[in-house]
């Protein structure tokens, strides 16, 4: 009996895709470049259909034909020696799927090389991490619409489901797939630092304990903010140290990493055109993040501001920070979905927004409450220019955007560094600016380069002679 899928690369992440897809009914073939991982895959099995092979001529042809091969390999070289390494066994019709991290310019380059010689190219977004992909992730598949239906039936199934309905959809063309995951986790990168912000104010302005904060963010998870960050927030909040008995965020170094797909999501912004500030102010505290060494110095001899005496009334100002948490996260996520709106029309794409807000519900890290409102926006305005003038959310950050400013202000008079919930803030009052200070911009631009201006009042271009 042949193989209906094979799965290369047996890391945490492809070997719980491959028990995945035999947990669904797949007869599963399943390869790695060193023998070790398949041989730790094997030890795992509990009567799942999957088959090892050692050699990849053997794997390749134990496949059923249009043969699907689904790769769970590290980004970057390491995909293209695995694709020249199948290439030489497979036949016009294949399907070669890309499930890693891989940037989606590279994606659109293998996809042209490879239907050159009529073999199929899926670059596919997985989100979910290890437990997701086990148990069914959020997956973005780009690439051809006819080649997609050969490997629908099957990513369909191992999918993350919301009342039936599979969280995977068909993106578009070419790296449509990888650049929506790519964004995916700039909005992912941005909701991190903003809870991570909330849970600062928390804890140093109104000086609550580590188990209350647990309570604050459970309460908030059982309402509008309701996400699996927020919920993981709160698990990680109880979480005691064995070793010393202190809460586990009081022993974890506060350095934190990052694999590169949010610096793609703003250097690709960046080169188009698109503001998503709040999404590159969370790469750049993770970047500030890591000079550990500088900030201890650095805390020795720079002075803040005097320590504020005055108490705050702390229901008022949990409800406040709650507020502000909110309308950050919704100016993040609008920054994600105006990039993914502004590079289809770049890329003449036709991305989904409604079905990609769908696909985020459930499998995914950025998964929350709200992207039922965010698809049900794109439903009734496939042309919405950004989420802000949707609505539904023009009335709630009416309502919150008060608590927003109450908090950035405090923060900044009490010397806490807020850099996602101030940039959400100038986002907003930016956004809803009809007339900015843009034109003084333009005004020296012309003054020292003659580079032109457009009239409030007249048609064309002008300049003028400053110094006359």
């Amino acid at each position: 009996m042949l193989n209906t899928i094979g799965v290369i690369g047996l890391g945490v992440m492809g070997s719980n895709i491959a028990l995945n897809m035999a947990n669904n009914g797949e007869q599963v073939a399943v390869y790695n470049y060193t023998r070790d991982l398949t041989d730790k895959l094997v030890q795992k099995l509990d009567g799942q259909p999957i088959n090892p092979y050692y050699e990849i001529e053997d794997f390749v042809n134990s496949l059923e034909t249009p043969r699907k091969i689904f790769l769970m390999v590290t980004a970057g070289k390491a995909i293209d020696s695995v694709i020249s390494s199948l290439i030489p066994f497979l036949e016009e019709g294949d399907v070669i799927m890309d499930g890693g991290n891989s940037h989606y310019e590279d994606t659109g380059r293998r996809y042209d090389e490879l239907k050159s010689k009529g073999i199929g190219y899926l670059g596919i977004g997985i989100s979910g991490g290890e437990v997701g992909a086990l148990t069914g992730p959020s997956i973005m598949p780009g690439g051809d619409k006819e080649v997609y239906d050969k490997a629908a039936p099957i990513l369909t199934k191992i999918a993350a489901q919301v009342d039936g309905v599979p969280c995977c959809v068909y993106i578009g063309p070419k790296g449509a797939g990888h650049f929506v995951k790519m964004v995916h986790n700039g909005i992912e990168y941005a909701d991190m630092q903003l809870i991570a912000e909330a849970y600062t104010f928390l804890r140093d302005k109104l000086g609550l304990s580590v188990e209350e904060i647990a309570d604050i963010f459970e309460a908030w998870n059982q309402g509008e903010l309701k996400s699996y960050l927020i919920e993981i927030t709160a698990d990680i909040l109880r979480k005691k140290d064995e070793r010393t008995g202190l809460p586990q965020i009081d022993v974890i170094l506060d350095k934190a990493g990052q694999k590169g797909t949010g610096k793609w999501t703003s250097l690709q912004a960046i080169d188009n055109g698109i503001p998503t500030s709040i999404i590159t102010e969370s790469l750049f505290a993770r970047y500030i993040s890591a000079l550990k060494e500088e900030r201890v110095t650095a805390e020795t001899l720079l002075t803040g501001p005097e320590k504020n005496q005055t108490a705050l009334e702390k229901e008022e100002w949990i409800e406040y920070i709650r507020q502000a948490l909110y309308m950050g996260k919704v100016c993040a996520y609008a920054q994600g979905f105006t990039q993914y709106k502004m590079s289809s029309e770049l890329y003449g794409w036709n991305l989904p927004l409604k079905d990609i807000a769908l696909i985020f519900r459930d499998g995914c890290i950025i998964r929350a409450e709200f992207l039922n409102v965010i698809s049900e926006a794109y439903q009734e305005q496939p042309n919405l220019a950004n989420l802000l003038v949707s609505s539904y959310f023009a009335e709630r950050i009416r309502d919150y955007q008060n608590g927003l400013r109450k908090i950035v202000c405090e923060g900044i008079q009490s010397g806490i560094a807020l850099p996602c919930l101030s940039s959400s803030l100038s986002y907003y009052d930016s956004y809803r600016t009809g007339t900015s200070n843009a034109s003084m911009l333009q005004a020296q631009r012309d003054y020292f380069g003659a580079h032109t201006y457009e009239r409030t009042d007249l048609e064309g271009t002008f300049h003028t002679n400053w110094n006359e």
